[in-house]
């Protein structure tokens, strides 16, 4: 997941241009494929025998249409670019003639991203509808048609939240890292963020080396906490088929510093009660396994909100 290209005063958004071109270029020499977002789409239900790799840009800033877009119409790397209706043509940000080319083209896929990219966590329920809903009726207008994937501003949403988009999309994304297989929930799939801090060469070729952590459940589903369920118990009920489980470590920020987990299994299941509670705005929890020389990773998000 990308968001800004060569907008070097905000380190926590941006990539340079010429760390992204590497990035590419790693992708491709180490042998892997750029996924299409159409052809995900169509086979998200289905096994997979090979791993590709699905490039992201949330947000349509100018600096993508400037700086990135050329790079990938020229070397033909497909990509999803979600837009939220409201900020388009505005300072910083693509126009809908541009956002049309970009749709138009042969890799270029349009998303979902509501309409003011607000806090929609922090809404009532008829204004996050209101939210969407004016944003899909701009995406017709603009579009002649409805985005099928949708991506969550912030990564962050609520059980109902979810809900409502497994209603109105095909799939959804949040912003807690991970690697996608069939058992993942289509509607809070993981991205792995890169930004100048996080997008140091040596870490981005772990992250596309890793492979998935499956598993069957991941309790509790509501991911919105207040002061009532904070910190919550984190549940992960793993496929008898996966081994070595014991081996697993996580490291989440309850209390407002990164630290290693203490962990509790149960057969296949294993259980995190958190020392601290998590501080506001974001807990994250991230889990690794060395699975006989396979790296597996697994991550997931907590959005803290203060009543």
């Amino acid at each position: 997941m990308y968001h800004r290209f060569n907008e070097n005063k905000y380190p926590s958004t941006n990539i340079r241009m010429p760390i992204f071109i590497e990035q590419m270029d790693m992708i491709s020499n180490l042998g892997y494929e750029f996924y299409d977002p159409k052809l995900f789409l169509n086979e998200i239900d289905k096994p997979k025998n090979k791993k590709k790799i699905l490039i992201t840009i949330d947000d349509g800033f100018k600096s993508f249409y400037n700086e990135a877009w050329p790079y990938l119409k020229k070397n033909k790397i497909p990509f999803i670019l979600f837009v939220s209706t409201e900020p388009v043509g505005k300072n910083g940000y693509m126009t809908w003639d541009e956002i049309k080319e970009i749709d138009a083209s042969d890799i270029g896929y349009i998303g979902h991203h509501s309409h003011t990219h607000e806090y929609l966590i922090d809404m009532t329920e008829k204004e996050f509808i209101n939210d969407i809903e004016t944003a899909t009726k701009i995406f017709n207008e603009k579009l002649g048609y409805l985005p099928p994937i949708f991506s969550y501003p912030f990564g962050e949403y609520s059980s109902y939240m979810k809900n409502y988009t497994s209603k109105n999309f095909k799939i959804a994304f949040g912003q807690h890292s991970g690697v996608i297989d069939i058992n993942k929930d289509k509607f809070e799939l993981p991205r792995f963020p890169i930004n100048e801090k996080y997008g140091e060469l040596k870490r981005f070729k772990s992250l596309i080396n890793y492979s998935p952590l499956e598993y069957k459940s991941l309790k509790p589903e509501e991911k919105k906490v207040t002061d009532k369920n904070n910190p919550p118990q984190l549940i992960i009920d793993f496929f008898n088929e996966q081994k070595n489980i014991n081996n697993i470590s996580c490291y989440s920020n309850d209390g407002g510093n990164w630290k290693k987990s203490t962990l509790k299994f149960q057969k296949q299941k294993l259980i995190i009660n958190f020392e601290e509670k998590f501080i506001p705005r974001r807990g994250r929890i991230n889990c690794s396994l060395n699975d006989n020389g396979k790296w597996r990773w697994f991550g997931t998000q907590f959005t803290i909100v203060e009543n």
